[in-house]
């Protein structure tokens, strides 16, 4: 779903088969056709795993065959299911395109939102009142998305906090506030602890993997 929803912001794009159609009605789109087709699998799965749960809990007091047949039918169909969501994912991913422009692009459009606490701290250790500094904002933030939504503007809003007197933030203060890396938090050692802790050991268990196959979207 992530990839999904990044697909359409156009930050990332599924590998594209050479003859693949993103569209039957419009030639130019590329739909995120496999991470569809994933959710869908992965939505079948879940609801699968319920069916013998509720086989086992009507169960009498020694086993029938109910769960016999249940179970010839659940479980293959199940590893069936998530053996190509593994395929389709291990596709995914061996040819996902990322585009950092984009990612800059939508960050940079939404950053100074995204920094409006980190101005509010500078504002009040600069002696400004918090409350105050704090209605100020949410004042220029409905301005600026309204003038965002409505006039299709760029992002108006650290415009509208330097012009303010009640806050105590210059346009270069305000600036030097909007560093990407100020708001990432523990977010790059967490990915970095998860690579070594978690997926490290389980590639160097498989050793080396079969190629990605091409897929029939």
């Amino acid at each position: 779903t992530d990839i999904r929803l990044l697909a359409r912001l156009k930050e990332v794009r599924e590998p594209m088969a050479e003859a693949q159609v993103g569209s039957s009605a419009m030639p130019y789109k590329a739909n995120p056709m496999r991470s569809e087709r994933v959710t869908a699998l992965a939505r079948w799965l879940i609801a699968m795993a319920a069916n013998p749960a509720q086989t086992a809990a009507t169960q009498w007091l020694e086993r029938s065959l109910d769960d016999s047949a249940n179970r010839r039918m659940a479980l293959p169909e199940a590893f069936l299911t998530a053996d190509a969501i593994l395929r389709i994912v291990h596709n995914l991913a061996d040819g996902l395109v990322v585009f950092p422009a984009m990612v800059r692009r939508n960050l940079e459009a939404e950053l100074p939102f995204m920094a409006s606490e980190a101005i509010l701290m500078e504002a009040v250790r600069r002696g400004g009142d918090r409350q105050a500094v704090h209605e100020r904002l949410r004042v220029h933030a409905r301005t600026a998305a309204d003038e965002i939504l409505r006039r299709g503007r760029d992002n108006p809003y650290l415009e509208l906090v330097a012009a303010d007197p009640a806050v105590p933030l210059g346009r270069e203060a305000l600036e030097a506030l909007l560093d990407p890396a100020r708001f990432t938090g523990r977010a790059a050692a967490q990915v970095r602890e998860f690579l070594d802790g978690q997926v490290a050991p389980v590639l160097r268990e498989a050793g080396e993997l079969p190629e990605a196959r091409d897929l029939d979207v």
